[in-house]
């Protein structure tokens, strides 16, 4: 099982070195449990050349049946390990890059001070990825986002805006949009996620939709939002992302509102995992989360 746990570390990592360093273990180790364990089954697992380490259909085979099976078996050992007062063990999760600005910080906070003998290890992925199949616990996404057939507990605020802002010294020098089709006329700093897909700015007012597509003067991935916030204050132009990000720029004066008759709103993140297992320390991640939902962070 030892070498399993090391082919699925290869597996996810795409690279013996990169497993290497997640596991603690020398590179030419990984390797030979890797070579050990295709003699054993009789077939490759993984092609292997100088630039890449490529999984074969019994490699793919293989992770996809077993990750969920060394899951489970972590969940055994945690729950056991938490089986006398205090919940032990490690909880692993998998989040998109937008709870990690102000809505996980402060409930993780919470959580570990309650659970002093807990560990959370926190995977920041802005693609929709299989949980189990990444050796996490659980993952936190949006809404439209969440995978299927799963079990889903609400993180945080439940409602959220797309608010947009810019310096009040560019708006100053500049006609104040009124409408959304004027976004085109103005410098627009655009973020982009880990899928090349630019954010989607798409409006409402009113029972009134519109979407625009203004050609970004700059464009960040989404991993670099506070950097946009910060360039949008400096009078680049105008920036669009959750409200709750802007607003203390809002409340210093660096950031001036734009348009917010014409907000979207939308559901706030999930929690979601799959629906097969649920270790102590998910089990107490979720009761935690179920206990606070009324009383925000």
């Amino acid at each position: 099982m030892d070498d399993v746990t090391v082919f699925l570390a290869v597996f996810r990592s795409r690279g013996f070195r990169a497993a290497a360093k997640t596991l603690g273990l020398s590179p030419s180790t990984v390797s030979e449990r890797i070579t050990a364990l295709e003699v054993n089954l009789g077939v490759p697992l993984f092609i292997r050349t100088t630039r890449s380490v490529t999984p074969t259909e019994a490699g793919r085979m293989m992770a996809e049946r077993m990750a969920p099976l060394i899951g489970e078996m972590r969940s055994v050992m945690n729950d056991v390990a938490s089986s006398q007062r205090e919940v032990r063990g490690l909880l692993k999760m998998n989040v998109t890059g937008a709870v990690m600005v102000d809505i996980l910080p402060p409930l993780l906070e919470q959580f570990l001070k309650r659970h002093p003998l807990l560990h959370v290890e926190i995977m920041v992925d802005d693609r929709l990825v299989d949980v189990t199949a990444e050796g996490c616990d659980a993952g936190i996404r949006y809404g439209e986002h969440l995978a299927q057939d799963s079990i889903a507990v609400p993180v945080g605020p439940r409602r959220q805006k797309l608010a947009l802002a810019a310096a009040p010294a560019y708006l100053a020098s500049c006609e104040l949009p009124s409408h959304p089709s004027e976004l085109t006329r103005h410098h627009c700093i655009r973020l982009r996620y880990s899928s090349g897909a630019l954010i989607p700015w798409k409006f409402e007012c009113k029972g009134e939709s519109f979407s625009v597509d203004p050609a970004g003067r700059l464009t960040i991935n989404v991993n670099g939002a506070s950097a946009a916030i910060e360039l949008a204050k400096k009078g680049l132009g105008i920036v669009a992302v959750f409200e709750n990000w802007l607003q203390p720029g809002s409340a210093s004066g660096e950031l001036q509102p734009v348009l917010t008759k014409w907000w979207p709103e939308f559901e706030g993140p999930w929690l979601y995992f799959p629906d097969r297992f649920m270790s102590a320390p998910l089990r107490a991640f979720v009761d935690f989360l179920k206990e606070v939902e009324t009383t925000p962070v």
